[in-house]
């Protein structure tokens, strides 16, 4: 009698499936890279979403989901958003290609040995000596188009929010010439982080060419300042303080009368950094192209060339 009563309670009692963890699935839109980590550094075996299949979402976090591959050892793994959500598409926006480029640019150009001296966990940096090239000559920052606010011209938001957020890894790779990588790779040595991405991202897309074109016009000027009296004087001066005034004088004796007041200085814990060389367009000749550059004030007036090594 009491087990019909206890059948007939529990009828009558409502019965709640409550799952703390439901397991949510997705279907993958794209084949995307699964990664170990949120940086997407590291994947372990390369794997990738398959389009059409299901995927358990665990999380999701800045843009990024986390989903389980099963199979996998390491079976958690990061993607992107986009990945498994459809919305509009990402069109890219291709910089448009004119000869002209910008009426006004500024050469940045770095001493090597002070750059690692204070970035000394850069990865160009942790096997830098004397056998490098940088050593004893300027290596390549960048090419910026002025003003300075000239940035990001027809670039995804995607793509500014990458750069800004210091994941030059992610951006684009860059279409170049194997000449032109050979070497970037050589006088931009920043290209082992991924420099080279960033500049272009952020300044090339502004200098009015093709990744390429813009690479070449830079690696030249460079050369041109490597193969002048100004490289032989830091060279000679190293371990020296050295003054901008005089820096500017050999400038006018290689480049021309007046080049120099066209050259700034930056420096930082009494080394310098950099040299910036403001230039304006239409020709290929640094010597030229200084003299229609502009004439700010230097951030630093005299400084120590500093020595390979830390």
């Amino acid at each position: 009698m009491k087990k019909i009563i206890s059948i007939a309670l529990l009828a009558t009692v409502p019965i709640l499936l409550v799952a703390k963890n439901p397991k949510v699935y997705k279907e993958a839109i794209q084949t995307c890279s699964a990664f170990n980590d949120m940086k997407h550094k590291n994947n372990t075996n390369s794997v990738k979403l398959k389009v059409g299949k299901s995927y358990r979402i665990i999380q999701e976090r800045k843009g990024q989901i986390l989903t389980l591959i099963e199979g996998e050892r390491i079976a958690q793994r990061w993607v992107d958003k986009e990945c498994f959500e459809k919305g509009k598409k990402e069109v890219k926006l291709e910089p448009k290609i004119s000869k002209a480029t910008s009426k006004q640019n500024l050469l940045a150009l770095s001493w090597q040995n002070a750059f690692c001296q204070t970035h000394q966990y850069k990865k160009e940096c942790k096997s830098m000596d004397s056998k490098f090239f940088g050593a004893f000559e300027f290596v390549l920052h960048g090419l910026w188009p002025q003003p300075r606010n000239n940035q990001y011209c027809n670039v995804s938001k995607k793509q500014v929010g990458t750069d800004k957020n210091k994941q030059w890894y992610r951006l684009d790779k860059l279409d170049l010439k194997s000449n032109t990588r050979d070497e970037l790779s050589k006088y931009m040595p920043g290209y082992n982080s991924n420099l080279h991405r960033h500049e272009w991202i952020k300044h090339g897309t502004c200098y009015g060419t093709s990744a390429n074109e813009y690479y070449s016009d830079a690696i030249s000027l460079l050369k041109q300042v490597n193969s002048s009296k100004v490289q032989q004087y830091f060279k000679q001066h190293i371990g020296k303080v050295v003054a901008l005034k005089n820096i500017r004088d050999v400038f006018d004796k290689e480049f021309g009368n007046g080049a120099g007041k066209h050259v700034t200085m930056n420096c930082r814990g009494g080394l310098v950094t950099e040299l910036w060389l403001h230039i304006g367009n239409g020709s290929t000749k640094l010597s030229e192209l200084l003299k229609k550059g502009e004439t700010p004030r230097s951030r630093c007036q005299k400084g120590r060339v500093d020595a390979v090594g830390f």
